[in-house]
């Protein structure tokens, strides 16, 4: 899966004067849980930046409606909508409280043209975003709902994990219709393929909360090495 493509978040890679120069372009806004940043086919080119919490890349399908990615703390939204000009590919929602940096198109256009680094980050992200859509696309393709499923719980626990005990929790709230709509899938089959995971005593769940109980299997089963990613 591909749900949290980057390693390190573009304000992250950005040197102390060029992060401190694109704060003071835009304005800083807040958003509430399931607000929406930006709304699918809207025409507007305003770009953000994640400053705190965690939002859904969402997008309507004939199906239903399709996760097809998470972004959180410093990381950009809208940009494609800035350079191209076009409609607005997906809608982007907040999974809860949200703070996020707000600044024109344009003005986002001028700070990268006066940095060609800066537009090298951005070619690069969104490269990297574009092989993370060509594996989910695979993944739709080839693999289970359950091997879909178990790839996603690993990636999540892996990024957002809390560890307790020997298990790891995932801190992000999401409901068995999100999981489903991260994987492609319907929430009936979700809520089938995480009975197995249970009974397997892979994962353990609550309302809106999954607690990883055995990472190595889990990942074996999504298609990994058993290994913790990086080893």
């Amino acid at each position: 899966m591909g749900l949290l493509a980057e390693r390190q978040a573009f304000l992250e890679k950005l040197s102390g004067a060029d992060r401190a120069a694109l704060l003071a372009l835009g304005a800083r806004h807040s958003y509430q849980a399931r607000e929406h940043l930006v709304d699918e086919g809207d025409r507007s080119t305003f770009v953000l930046v994640i400053l705190t919490g965690w939002c859904a890349v969402r997008r309507s399908t004939e199906r239903g409606e399709l996760i097809l990615a998470l972004r959180q703390g410093g990381e950009l939204v809208g940009e494609m909508a800035a350079l191209d000009r076009r409609p607005r590919s997906a809608t982007v929602s907040a999974l809860g409280a949200v703070d996020a940096l707000v600044l024109s198109g344009e003005r986002f256009r001028h700070f990268m043209a006066a940095r060609p680094y800066v537009t090298g980050l951005v070619m690069a992200q969104l490269t990297e975003r574009l092989r993370s859509a060509d594996d989910e696309r695979r993944a739709l393709a080839s693999a289970t709902v359950l091997e879909r499923l178990a790839a996603c719980l690993v990636e999540l626990a892996e990024h957002t994990g809390r560890p307790e005990g020997d298990s790891v929790a995932i801190r992000l709230a999401l409901s068995q219709a999100e999981l489903a709509a991260a994987v492609g899938a319907t929430r009936e089959a979700v809520a089938k393929a995480l009975r197995l995971l249970r009974a397997q005593g892979l994962v353990r769940t609550g309302p809106k909360s999954v607690v990883v109980s055995d990472m190595a299997p889990l990942r074996l089963l999504g298609g990994g090495s058993g290994e913790p990613e990086g080893i």
